[in-house]
Order: C-alpha cells, then sequence, then structure tokens
C-alpha cells in the first residue's frame, strides 16, 4: 500500500483532486454511477477529509465547497408514479404467486402482508407469529393489527460479524428499540389466519420461513416476484416500472392510503416515516382529490361585487 499510494501532497494538486472526484462518481465498467452513490460517495470522503484536517495531516479541506459540490449529483426521493400497480395487477401478481408450485402460499402471504401493510421487505422477514394480532373468525372487526420491532435487511456474510447473510437491526429511522404498529385489512386476516394454519407456526416462530425452516431469501422473493411480473404483466408493461420491485408493493399501498384521504400523520406512523420524508417521496403520486378540491374552493365563494361608484 506504502509503494502504491501518492504522498498526501498530491491533495493540493487540482488536477489530481479532480482525478479522484472523477473515480468516485465512476462504475468500473466505466460509466457513471447512480447519482445517490455519487453523493454517498463524496460525503465519505468529505469525512476523510476532515479527519485529516484534525490530525493536522491537512491544512484544508480539498474538496469543492458549496454549490459545486452538490450541482454535480442531483437526487430526488420522490418515487416515480410509473411504478404503482393498480388493483387489477397486484391482484393478478398475487394470485399468480398463489399458484406457484413450489412455496407459492407461502410467498403470497408474504407478499400480501407487503401490499396491505406497506411494510419493507426487511422488515417482514424479520416478523414472528407473535407480533400478529388475529380476531377469532366470528369477531364483528375482521382488520388484524401487525407490530413491527426489528428489520434483518440482507448485506451478505462479508458484511456482518455473525457471518450470516441478514443483519438484525433496529427499525429504519427509529431511536433504538423503538416500534410501530399497522392495521392489516381484513382480506390480510384470512391470509395469515390459513397461512399460520397451513405451516402449523408456533408463536415464536418467523411468520415467513424459507424451505428449510430459516429467514426467508431474498434472491427467492425477487426471483418469484420477477416471475410472477413476466407471466402475469404484458410485455410493454413488464419492461416498465410497473410494479418492477418488491418494494413497490409498499410504494402502492403508501400511496394508495394517501388517495384515500387517510390523514399523512398517520400514514407517516403507520408506514415508519417522518411526515416531511412521507410528503417529499409521494407527493407526486397522490391524485383523484380535485374534483374534491375545486368544489371547496367554489365553496369559498368569489369576491364580493362592490356598487358602481356612480
Amino acid at each position: 500500500m506504502e509503494r502504491n499510494s501518492l504522498p498526501i501532497s498530491a491533495w493540493e494538486e487540482a488536477e489530481r483532486v479532480d482525478k479522484v472526484l472523477r473515480a468516485v462518481d465512476t462504475r468500473l465498467d466505466g460509466k457513471q454511477a447512480a447519482a445517490w452513490s455519487r453523493k454517498r460517495h463524496r460525503r465519505i470522503l468529505n469525512v476523510v477529509m476532515k479527519h485529516a484536517i484534525r490530525r493536522r495531516v491537512l491544512r484544508t479541506n480539498p474538496l469543492p465547497k458549496g454549490k459545486e459540490s452538490t450541482t454535480v449529483a442531483k437526487t430526488s426521493n420522490a418515487v416515480d408514479k410509473r411504478s404503482l400497480m393498480n388493483a387489477d395487477q397486484a391482484a393478478a401478481l398475487l394470485d399468480w404467486v398463489r399458484r406457484r408450485p413450489r412455496g407459492g402460499r407461502r410467498l403470497h402471504a408474504f407478499f400480501a402482508t407487503l401490499y396491505y401493510c406497506g411494510l419493507r421487505p426487511e422488515e417482514a422477514v424479520a416478523m414472528r407469529v407473535e407480533d400478529v394480532t388475529i380476531p377469532g373468525p366470528d369477531a364483528r372487526d375482521q382488520w388484524c393489527e401487525l407490530l413491527i420491532h426489528t428489520a434483518t435487511p440482507e448485506v451478505g456474510k462479508q458484511w456482518t460479524d455473525s457471518g450470516e447473510i441478514h443483519e438484525e437491526r433496529d427499525l429504519k429511522g427509529r431511536a433504538e428499540g423503538e416500534t410501530r404498529t399497522a392495521p392489516g385489512h381484513p382480506a390480510l386476516t384470512r391470509i395469515l389466519r390459513q397461512h399460520i394454519e397451513d405451516e402449523q407456526l408456533e408463536p415464536g416462530d418467523l411468520l415467513f420461513q424459507g424451505e428449510t425452516g430459516g429467514i426467508l431469501a431474498g434472491s427467492v422473493i425477487r426471483r418469484a416476484w420477477r416471475s410472477a411480473r413476466k407471466a402475469v404483466l404484458p410485455p410493454h408493461v413488464f419492461e416498465s416500472p410497473t410494479g418492477k420491485r418488491v418494494y413497490d408493493n409498499r410504494h402502492t399501498r403508501l400511496t394508495k392510503w394517501l388517495n384515500d384521504g387517510i390523514p399523512p400523520a398517520q400514514v407517516a406512523e403507520w408506514a415508519g416515516n417522518s411526515v416531511p420524508v412521507l410528503l417529499a417521496t409521494y407527493a407526486r403520486c397522490v391524485d383523484g382529490q380535485l374534483p374534491d378540491l375545486k368544489k371547496r374552493l367554489e365553496a369559498a365563494g368569489d369576491l364580493p361585487e362592490l356598487p358602481d361608484a356612480g
């Protein structure tokens, strides 16, 4: 490393700094990295520079500052409206998964939970049977409730201390140990009740398991979803962003809640987002409310008519 490393004085040369920035903005295949990746790489590089200044290895931060540093990687959190599924598409996809010969019913319950409750995939795979409150078959209110308290994202064996593919973490954007609940439609109640019965699950068991009883693998989830899209959607829709990612089940549900008039504060609570993040992400997807808004504006009336001056 010492033999192949430039001296620290190289950071004082503007041309070399530009070369480093071009490198962190470029993928190994020579193409430009995604905007979020470029922003993240530059942020990390800035942290390194600040550390070097604190250790008195560098006198000043040689990286661009202000507008010059931010214009290179403009990013947006907004969801692409084209990625949202309509009710017919979602129903067809879930039905195809349910009919899948290998593990179809198990995966159907998983995808239905994402669609009806807007969970993140890493939250759903971490759920236990005891985290679901299911009313009795004869109860008048057939809405179930999900308690979300853990996430197990798939990060890879080389990045976990345990050597496992998944790593158990607290909920995204929440304080340590914090939980949240989300309501489950009566249709989901029926699906989960049958799922628990068919799989003979106990309260402490994972709600959604792989074939060997362990955590449901992300590769299995993604493969099943892609197969469903290819089998159900017309070719031009399959090639489009519609439901392209498993995560689009969550986007579709949160957008539907907002379009159905659920207050943003409530949707944010169910989804595990802050209200500002929720609105910035889904504002472009909210529609269907214009006729009602026009009626409200008309009801407010026009300016009063003033008498003629003469």
